[in-house]
Formats: C-alpha cells, sequence, structure tokens
C-alpha cells in the first residue's frame, strides 16, 4: 500500500494531517505502509497531477475522500468532521477510509 499525502508549502494543515495519517494507519494495521509527501509548488504542478487541495490523501494514486473540489489549483481542503468542517479529516475519518479502501 502506498500512500501520499498531497499539500502545499503554505498550508496550515498539512503537519496535523501527516500525523493523523501515520495514527490512522497505526490504527489500522497498516504499520508497514510507505508514506510518501508530496509538495504541490505551482499551479501549473497541481493542474498537472489533478491536484485536490491541501492536504490530500491518496491510496495507490485514489484519493481517500474522493476528490470533493475541482482539482487542479493551490488550494487548502475542507473536509467534513463530526464537529463541522476543518482543514483536516479527524483520525476516525481517516481510518474509516482506510478501511473502506481496504474491502
Amino acid at each position: 500500500m502506498q500512500v501520499t499525502l498531497w499539500y502545499f508549502a503554505d498550508c496550515p494543515n498539512w503537519r496535523l494531517a501527516d500525523d493523523r495519517l501515520r495514527r490512522a494507519l497505526h490504527e489500522t494495521g497498516n504499520t508497514d505502509a510507505e508514506v510518501r509527501l508530496v509538495a504541490v509548488e505551482t499551479e501549473e504542478e497541481a493542474g498537472a497531477v489533478g491536484f485536490a487541495g491541501s492536504p490530500s490523501f491518496t491510496v495507490d494514486g485514489v484519493d481517500l475522500f474522493g476528490g470533493a473540489r475541482p482539482a487542479g489549483t493551490l488550494a487548502c481542503r475542507v473536509y467534513h468532521t463530526p464537529t463541522g468542517l476543518a482543514g483536516v479529516p479527524e483520525v476516525a475519518d481517516l481510518v474509516a477510509a482506510l478501511a473502506a479502501r481496504r474491502s
């Protein structure tokens, strides 16, 4: 399983996203998963890779949360959480998305 965290450097949420992702991988028993951190640095690069906003999570190239916004711009991404909209999914949401990906 290859997990990629896509982000841009000015995103205030990508470090928390990395922490939560690693916790979710641990909770799901995926401690051996390869985690890549990929910085998207320009609008051109965002368009070329279909960037869905920062932070975004893919597993084997598939977006864990389904590309909820138009891809291709350097923008922050928003996630639905139990407490409302947030810049990072909760660990439980990542666990659920990872589990759904495995089934």
